[in-house]
């Protein structure tokens, strides 16, 4: 028996995710995300794949992009190695430690588990050669921030691809996502009039003033019955608390299900005037995500890996649209058939307390491996 075909040893699984996530990694630290980039491609030195690292740009970090052999389409396989807990998260407030089932640490969740099973999923076809589609591995370095220099590369390799699946962490004790909510992001700018808030009060226009009616008329566009949310996440302004504020500005998220909400509530944002005619609103963004809508194509798919999960032993559903995005967006809008949430099951992203579950690492692991086996 040889490694790649040995019986999945969960010590060592658990091991290698914790070595991952060890590589602290944040986004905006090109550097730090590097140092993970470097690891994935030792965990492939001795693997009969190619690499292609492609270096970054507008300060982030490198893609690496890892192919089995094979021609014609091809499973395409995305895993983000960034994160959004800051360098000494891991030193600090989400120590790496285990408590039961539970496996603690930035990123565990998020995705370096399921990025990891992946790659042992993808070393153990590799070796066998017993994939019967060939395998792009996409790993990239800027999911969390939207996927601004990996977006125009995910789409390019999704036109190579039959099939795409995303290693987000499952949902809901072990489901997968078959449809996620689109994205839109923006950013409200308001210029007003400074002057002595006590000496020319009445020379003065608030942009915070300004800004506070628009928070008011963005947030009341939330339409739950059309699973449409907005929210204004940051704001900030001013010079000092004796000034009338010259400057104020704004984060905002948009969250829609289906495309067409997704234009009639952006054109809705940025049509957005100020009612203060002599403070200047500046809006600018849009759709950063396409929604991610549960098509035939997917549904197939989706019975494929029950199928698949029926066959190691446990049965497998999948969530309702859930209203975080994530690459998976990208290739459903482009009409290949995509399955998301296929990573370690756990909870907790983005927050102190995010772990995975040890349980979930061999049967999750098994199902990417099978399917890697018998997609055709």
């Amino acid at each position: 028996m040889t490694a790649h075909d040995k019986p999945i040893d969960l010590a060592e699984s658990a091991a290698g995710i914790e070595s991952w996530v060890k590589i602290e990694s944040p986004t905006k630290v090109p550097g730090a995300v590097n140092r993970m980039i470097d690891r994935v491609q030792e965990e492939f030195r001795d693997v009969p794949v190619t690499m292609q690292r492609i270096a970054g740009r507008d300060g982030f970090a490198d893609n690496l992009i890892v192919r089995t052999e094979g021609e014609g389409q091809r499973i395409l396989l995305l895993s983000h190695v960034d994160t959004v807990h800051p360098v000494g998260t891991l030193a600090g407030p989400l120590q790496l430690r285990r408590d039961g089932d539970k496996m603690y640490g930035p990123g565990v969740c998020d995705m370096k588990g399921g990025a990891y099973l992946a790659m042992d999923a993808l070393r153990r076809v590799a070796h066998a050669r017993s994939n019967k589609l060939p395998i792009t591995f996409l790993f990239t370095p800027d999911e969390e921030v939207g996927s601004p220099t990996s977006r125009a590369l995910i789409e390019a390799e999704a036109k190579h691809a039959k099939y795409a699946l995303v290693t987000e962490a499952a949902r809901d004790g072990g489901k997968i996502v078959t449809a996620r909510k689109g994205v839109g992001r923006f950013v409200m700018a308001a210029l007003g009039v400074p002057a002595h808030s006590g000496v020319a009060h009445d020379k003065g226009r608030s942009a915070i003033r300004e800004m506070a009616h628009q928070i008011l008329a963005i947030e009341g566009m939330t339409d739950y019955a059309r699973g449409v949310t907005t929210t204004v996440g940051m704001m900030s302004g001013g010079t000092a608390a004796n000034v009338i504020p010259e400057h104020a500005r704004i984060s905002i998220d948009l969250r829609v299900r289906d495309a067409a909400s997704g234009r009639e509530f952006a054109e809705r944002i940025l049509s957005l005037r100020s009612r203060d005619p002599e403070v200047k609103l500046e809006i600018t963004g849009g759709m950063n995500r396409p929604p991610f809508e549960k098509s035939p194509g997917i549904a197939a798919l989706f019975r494929h890996a029950q199928d698949c999960a029926r066959e190691i032993g446990f049965a497998l559903e999948d969530v309702p649209m859930t209203g975080g995005g994530s690459d998976g967006n990208f290739t459903a809008a482009l009409d290949v058939p995509t399955l998301d949430g296929l990573g370690v099951d756990g909870a907790g992203a983005h927050t102190h307390w995010e772990h995975g579950l040890l349980s979930s690492i061999i049967p999750r692991t098994r199902l990417l491996q099978r399917m890697f086996e018998t997609l055709t």
